[in-house]
């Protein structure tokens, strides 16, 4: 059988096969993947990136998988090195999300998303705000408060500028009449470093994705404030509650080679799919507070392109869109 025929066949197996079958038919055809994960260690797009491989490995639905991080500028290093290197490659993913949507916008990045292949949306999360458990703000009105008072006195350290992280700290400035002009943002490359610096108490405030911080919060090293989903999460009180009118959720998915083909695509989404229906991938959006918000294929294609138009104009009546 020729390889095209092969990958056809497998594909059509996929599509038919129940969960358990799938396992065999993929590992044949692709025993290796190679992850792309265009940030640091330890934030989001790095937790994704490793729990999904996890619950692929667990269902035996992939052998192995290969992860290099490269952090920096919204994922837009990583995006370049990911569009150069691996045109054509079936085993070739990279794991991004609207933080790189901003990033490529803001930073009037010469590679974008239309270079990659969409295989799947994964997950919405929602932004927490926190503040060292030093800090002297206690709650949300109280950094409000300070930041209308002095603005440029209040930073905000988060993922890199004009990610979801920095729109979100526009939004509430916009909110609360605050000067978003003002706003000083201190992005970090990596969970890990912003991490350390909220901690350390080098920012006034974090922001990230609930599931970043939620060991830090839990271990009393960090205190939320608010949370940007339309209701309380995890106890922590909503901005819309707090009279904040801002609800902001962060999806995140996974990417294909430039230049790969229609069928092997497919594969892509199928096994993706499969390991997200895993108990080991539920049990990961139970502890990190992640939303299942699959979406695959061609849909997820589309979504990009509405979700990118949407954070331009959101980034424009910021101000953050040079």
């Amino acid at each position: 059988m020729k390889r095209r025929e092969f990958s056809a066949a497998v594909a059509a197996t996929l599509a038919a096969a129940p969960f358990g079958l799938l396992a065999p038919a993929y590992a044949q055809q692709f025993a290796t993947l190679k992850m792309m994960i265009p940030a640091n260690p330890g934030g989001g797009w790095d937790q994704t990136g490793r729990n999904l491989a996890a619950a692929m490995q667990g269902a035996k639905l992939v052998q192995s998988v290969s992860f290099e991080n490269k952090g920096g500028a919204a994922g837009t290093p990583g995006l370049a090195q990911f569009v150069n290197s691996s045109k054509g490659d079936p085993n070739a993913v990279m794991i991004a999300g609207m933080v790189m949507v901003g990033g490529i916008i803001l930073n009037k990045s010469p590679v974008d998303l239309t270079m990659v292949t969409p295989v799947a949306r994964l997950t919405s999360e929602y932004e927490v705000i926190v503040v060292p458990a030093s800090s002297p703000h206690k709650t949300m009105d109280d950094l409000v408060k300070a930041f209308k008072a002095n603005p440029g006195s209040v930073s905000w350290g988060g993922g890199s500028a004009g990610g979801t992280d920095h729109i979100l700290v526009g939004l509430i400035a916009k909110a609360v009449g605050g000067d978003t002009s003002k706003i000083n943002y201190v992005p970090f490359k990596g969970g890990g470093d912003s991490v350390a610096a909220i901690v350390g108490g080098h920012v006034t405030a974090g922001v990230a994705g609930l599931g970043e911080f939620a060991e830090q919060i839990k271990g009393g090293r960090m205190r939320a404030l608010a949370v940007s989903a339309p209701a309380a999460e995890d106890g922590i009180k909503s901005l819309k509650e707090q009279g904040i009118d801002v609800v902001l959720g962060n999806w995140r998915g996974i990417f294909g080679a430039p230049g790969i083909t229609s069928a092997q695509r497919d594969q892509l989404v199928k096994v993706v799919q499969a390991a997200t229906e895993t108990p080991m991938w539920k049990e990961t959006l139970a502890k990190l507070g992640w939303t299942p918000w699959f979406l695959g294929g061609d849909q997820f294609k589309a979504f990009i392109e509405e979700d990118t138009r949407r954070i331009a104009a959101i980034m424009e009546s910021l101000g953050l869109k040079k």
